[in-house]
């Protein structure tokens, strides 16, 4: 576990790893316009002992990146899908808000000076809606039909025609949060950082290529995995019916 000084500004600890903004976020920490504060002082002014912050940054950071080591291809088709919500779509939710504001407030200050960030924005704000209501079509209707199909209830095939109509759209719509997503990265270079960034610029731009690597991830399993796996089940128990 890496030992973190104490004595190290905020700001510092946020430009060497812009992901630390998210703890210092949730404590009430400013890490921007009081970025020169020694982690010891800011925590001090908060009430909070700064070596246990230290700790839990250090073990934040040992996370980042994890994987768990289940195989999905072999779990029940149930469990994967409860996985996806509590993990991916939980973390959507979370972390989408927190973008958007950020998003927001770096094309407002910066702009004017680099346009590409309004163009950001726009292609932001039209992913979020989209991407929410992506997810409320899985909770409430594909995604149940993959539990009943799996639970053996006669009548999941037939709803909607079955799982074939409902997993080409959400196929559909994820070929569209791709697409925004690819233009997220062409439009800041792969999320670089240009020179002289504040920290909320670099925050920003660490978090939506996190957003992107857990969006990769996320379609994923359900692309490669869970509809395959799903519409399988579902020939094979239409093969068994008749």
């Amino acid at each position: 576990m890496t030992a973190i000084d104490i004595n190290t500004t905020i700001g510092q600890l946020v430009a060497d790893r812009p992901s630390r903004s998210r703890l210092f976020e949730s404590l009430g920490i400013d890490y921007c316009c009081g970025g020169k504060q020694p982690l010891a002082d800011a925590c001090q002014k908060h009430g909070l002992d700064a070596n246990t912050v230290a700790k839990l940054l250090s073990a934040t950071e040992q996370q980042v990146g994890r994987e768990t080591s289940r195989d999905w291809t072999q779990a029940p088709l149930t469990e994967l899908a409860d996985h996806i919500e509590q993990t991916h779509h939980a973390y959507l939710r979370r972390e989408l808000p927190r973008l958007t504001a950020m998003v927001d407030k770096v094309a407002n200050v910066h702009g004017q000076s680099y346009g590409w960030l309004i163009s950001l924005r726009n292609v932001f704000n039209g992913f979020v809606p989209e991407l929410n209501a992506h997810m409320l079509k899985e909770e409430r209707v594909l995604f149940p039909m993959i539990r009943q199909l799996e639970a053996g209830e006669a009548d999941a095939a037939n709803h909607c025609g079955g799982l074939s109509n409902p997993i080409r759209m959400m196929e559909h719509e994820h070929d569209q949060a791709g697409d925004a997503l690819a233009k997220m990265r062409e439009l800041t270079a792969d999320f670089t950082p240009p020179e002289g960034a504040c920290n909320t610029f670099r925050a920003m731009l660490d978090g939506l290529a996190e957003l992107e690597h857990d969006m990769h991830l996320h379609v994923h399993k359900e692309n490669s995995i869970l509809f395959p796996r799903a519409s399988e089940l579902e020939v094979r128990q239409q093969g068994t019916a008749a």
